[in-house]
């Protein structure tokens, strides 16, 4: 009797353990407020990311839906296509995030553009 409570309460403190892990999976999820370099000057937005690998980046220049990010460990990936007055581009994120900070580049066929960012 006392051998099957303690394997059960062992086992209850592994699965509360494995939650806890699992809910801290995704260090780029989150708000960030980001500065991008471009060639036509440095381009603030706001970066909605969802644990699901999801979000919504926001600027002036409106709001464009994210999806397909990978993060592996501390770095983060994802292609977003973009409407750059009627000529559709693909550009590619690679970043790192560390705490609060992020910093990376978007590739594109023009260059990269480096990206900063602060969680909010």
């Amino acid at each position: 009797m006392l051998r099957t409570t303690r394997n059960t309460v062992a086992a209850a403190m592994l699965v509360i353990l494995a939650a806890c892990a699992a809910g801290n999976s995704n260090p780029f999820a989150g708000t960030w407020d980001t500065m991008a370099t471009t060639p036509l000057g440095d381009q603030s937005s706001v970066w909605t990311i969802l644990d699901d690998g999801t979000g919504i980046m926001s600027s002036d220049q409106g709001e464009q839906p994210v999806d397909g990010i990978v993060v592996d460990g501390n770095n983060v990936s994802f292609d977003l296509d973009v409407d750059a007055g009627g000529q559709f581009l693909t550009l590619r994120f690679s970043g790192v995030v560390e705490g609060d900070s992020l910093i990376g580049a978007f590739a594109s066929d023009f260059g990269d553009f480096n990206v900063t960012g602060t969680r909010q």
